[in-house]
Formats: structure tokens, sequence, C-alpha cells
């Protein structure tokens, strides 16, 4: 008799879920695009190259964490997606960001210029794996390997939004 296999983990980073729930399994790219997505771990496994990024954060309740974590570079698959900006101009570019969400309500916002080879170039990704394990069933993280706190690491993504900073009213 064989045994089961254990459940695929997540890094518990502010209070996420360690078993996410099945609506997290899918989540949607929305925003200013010109091809909203709903994309699977599985989505982002066969669709785009994956990246290996080992990293270490400072988690605020457990201390030092050391993860592997693969996946596609966050920009690659945005890229699919088309935000409505004037790519050729880099100033359009730099008003974009991005509110990424996970399921236990958690978000954070990135800005366009982080992840943009002409500005930061940050190789953030969608994680399809950690530590070696598939995230199939817990969903896809959030994974920011440049940085040193842990916060940004969103677990179980629901949504992505990607649109413009509103433009500042006059006094």
């Amino acid at each position: 008799m064989s045994r089961p296999s254990p459940p695929p983990r997540t890094v518990a980073v502010r209070g996420a879920p360690a078993d996410a729930p099945p609506a997290a399994r899918s989540f949607l790219i929305g925003g200013q695009l010109r091809r909203p997505l709903t994309l699977t771990v599985a989505d982002l496994r066969a669709r785009w190259p994956q990246r290996h990024a080992p990293v270490v954060f400072d988690c605020a309740t457990n201390g030092p964490q050391r993860h592997t974590f693969d996946g596609p570079l966050l920009r690659d698959v945005l890229d699919e997606a088309g935000p409505a900006f004037d790519a050729r101009r880099r100033k359009d570019r730099s008003r974009f960001l991005l509110t990424v969400t996970g399921g236990d309500g958690h978000h954070t916002v990135l800005s366009w210029a982080e992840i943009d080879a002409d500005f930061g170039n940050a190789p953030i990704l969608l994680a399809t794996a950690l530590d070696g394990e598939p995230l199939d069933a817990a969903g896809s993280q959030l994974v920011v390997p440049s940085d040193r706190c842990g916060a940004r690491y969103i677990s179980a993504i629901t949504s992505i939004w990607v649109g413009p900073c509103p433009e500042p009213r006059e006094r």
C-alpha cells in the first residue's frame, strides 16, 4: 500500500493559511489590460519558462526563512495580459501599479517599474513550486527575492490588478 503524498506547503507569511481554499487555485489578472487572464498554477508552469530562486527572508513570527521557489517571472505573465500603456514611453510604464491579493485577504502593491527591464528589472516570481513541491493545490505565491522581509510574499494568490496611479488632485 502506498502512502499518500504530503500536502503542498506554503510559506506562512503574515498569517497566510497553511492550506488555501479551493477558490485560490485560480486567479484573475485584471485591470487596465488588453487581455485579462484567469490562470492556475498548472497554466503558469506550462505557458512560461520557469525560474529557480533560492531566497532568505526574515519572518516576523518565525525568524529567518530559507526556501527555494520555481515559477515564471511576473513580468512575463503580465506582458501576455498586455498592460494598457504605450510600451515605447518609459514615463507611461512608470506610472502603472500592481496590486496582488492572497487567499487570506493580505495584499501588496508593486510598481511596474520594479519589474520592468528598463528600470528595476526585479526577478519577481509567481511561484509554481516551493522547496520542490508543486503549489497546484495551495495556489500560486508571489515571491520577491530581493526583499529582506517576507511581507510581500503573498500566498494563494486570488487576483492581480494592473493600472495607472491616479492623477493627483489640485488643492
